[in-house]
This record gives structure tokens, C-alpha cells and sequence, in this order.
């Protein structure tokens, strides 16, 4: 025990940067969702057909033009506290936040959790895990 007391004294930067990283891990793996819980593809699909789910669409427009997900709705992530009233009447309803990769989708679940939905899932990995798995997206604005 001795020794390690040494090696951290001696080494301080180190354990800086470990108790730094460990920390963000931490944030990021139960904070990052924004309070949201994390589903993949297959089961944002089974929230979808049994819960009758709502999938919010975050991306921008440019992005949307390539696909997305059939009966979504688009709201850009930078206008979505502009825009909650079209959500009010999904508000009982579990809502499934998708965006290309899973990171605009967490903030997007902590600004519905914050505006008090309670159903609120992000689905991991986005469209991307979600054409990965050979899902299809609709080309229908």
C-alpha cells in the first residue's frame, strides 16, 4: 500500500487525468441519455408497434432529405423548445428521440424530460444503426 501511496504522490498528473476520465465516463454513460433510457433499433420498433411510440426526428433538414423513418416528426434539435406544442399531444404517448448517431437525440430527451414527458427514449447509434440493420427510411417529406 505503501508504494502506491509513492507512485501516486510521485505521479499526480496521472491520477488527474484517470479520475478525470472516470468521471466522464460516468456522466456520459448515465447522464448522456438525458435521463432518457437507450433502445436500439429493433426495440424502438417493438415501442413503436405495441406502445403505439412516437419517433422525433432531430436532424436538420439537409439530413432528413436522405430518409427518414415513416410517420416521424422533423423538428431540428435547435428549434425544438420553439416547437414542444407540436409534441402536447403525444405527451402520454412513449416518445422514441433518433438523430443520425444517438448524441443530438440524448439533448433532445433532456429537453422533453425537462419539460415534463415522461416516456422518453433515445434510440443508440441513430439512423445509422438503424439503416445498418437494414430498416428502411421513407423519402416522403
Amino acid at each position: 500500500m505503501q508504494q502506491f501511496i509513492t507512485f501516486a504522490s510521485n505521479h499526480w498528473e496521472l491520477f488527474l487525468a484517470l479520475a478525470v476520465i472516470c468521471s466522464l465516463l460516468i456522466y456520459y454513460t448515465f447522464a448522456g441519455t438525458g435521463g432518457a433510457k437507450s433502445v436500439t433499433p429493433q426495440e424502438a420498433i417493438k415501442i413503436i408497434n405495441q406502445q403505439q411510440g412516437v419517433v422525433l426526428d432531430v436532424r436538420e433538414p439537409g439530413e432528413v432529405k436522405s430518409g427518414k423513418i415513416l410517420d416521424s416528426i422533423t423538428i431540428p434539435l435547435a428549434e425544438l423548445s420553439q416547437q414542444l406544442n407540436r409534441l402536447e399531444r403525444y405527451r402520454e404517448r412513449p416518445i422514441i428521440a433518433v438523430c443520425q448517431s444517438g448524441s443530438r437525440s440524448a439533448r433532445a430527451c433532456s429537453i422533453l424530460r425537462k419539460h415534463g414527458f415522461k416516456s422518453i427514449y433515445n434510440m443508440r447509434g441513430g439512423i445509422m444503426a438503424w439503416t445498418n440493420g437494414g430498416l428502411p427510411l421513407s423519402k416522403k417529406s
